[in-house]
């Protein structure tokens, strides 16, 4: 009721700006990684199916593209499904994908990823997922091949673990093959065989959690190394403009100091 009060006066679009205006004079973050956590949690506290709590999830989702954009964060890397996630019911899957395939036919031909130039791509086990969520993929992927402007990565059926062990696998079938020594073998030469690899700056300065959860949950265990942390008691359908305004000051407030 006060939220909508003051939603009513505008007293949040005044603070919006404000806080946009201090973000804006400091050092914004390359890279930031968001696990959209809450969906299920914000439909049962609105008494509401978990269906809408996944397609509040997918509108918020959307509009965070242009709140990076205002700001000019470069790279966002969204985790939307875990691997864990496809343990859920039949039920719920089915309608998850369904969801996931409608969004991306929309972000298909949504015109903001041709004028801002942002190259689209999914990370994860993609063979897990159904063969119309990976054609449509598929072609997002080969539309924004060229561009360069801004990098939206989307984690599908994705998990920190399996990507390690993929890498692991890839390191050490060079190994058999005599491709590669095994004392050659470095931070670079892992870092190249990640999902995230062809991006020019794979590790987040910034990675934010939504709902109050305050772990990782296997989200780029080796691209997050060093990066700052923000946990936000807020469910990720109700995640707003002034939420990662907030996130984005907290991390200017930090001084990063990489282990040292």
């Amino acid at each position: 009721m006060l939220e909508s009060a003051l939603n009513v006066l505008g007293v949040y679009k005044v603070y919006e700006r404000r806080l946009k205006s201090q973000v804006e004079r400091d050092e914004v973050p390359s890279h930031v990684g968001i696990v959209l956590d809450g969906n299920r949690r914000w439909a049962a506290s609105q008494r509401l199916s978990k269906g809408v709590g996944h397609e509040e999830g997918a509108n918020r989702a959307e509009e965070l593209l242009e709140w990076c954009h205002q700001i000019g964060i470069k790279t966002v890397t969204l985790y939307v499904l875990s691997t864990e996630n496809l343990e859920r019911t039949p039920e719920e899957l089915a309608a998850l994908f369904t969801l996931i395939q409608a969004r991306l036919a929309k972000l298909l031909t949504d015109e903001r990823i041709v004028r801002y130039r942002v190259k689209v791509k999914a990370i994860g086990e993609l063979g897990l997922l159904p063969s119309s969520v990976r054609q449509l993929l598929t072609e997002i992927e080969a539309k924004t091949s060229e561009y360069d402007g801004h990098y939206l990565n989307i984690a599908l059926a994705y998990g920190g673990r399996a990507e390690i062990t993929d890498m692991v696998r890839s390191v050490a079938q060079d190994v058999r093959n005599g491709r590669l020594n095994p004392g050659e073998i470095s931070e670079e030469t892992v870092s190249k065989r990640l999902y995230t690899s062809f991006l020019p700056n794979q590790e987040p300065d910034l990675i934010i959690r939504t709902s109050g959860e305050e772990r990782m949950s296997g989200f780029l265990l080796w691209q997050g190394a060093y990066s700052e942390l923000v946990f936000v008691d807020v469910f990720w359908p109700a995640f707003r403009f002034i939420d990662l305004l907030r996130a984005v000051r907290t991390y200017q407030k930090r001084r990063r100091r990489y282990g040292k």
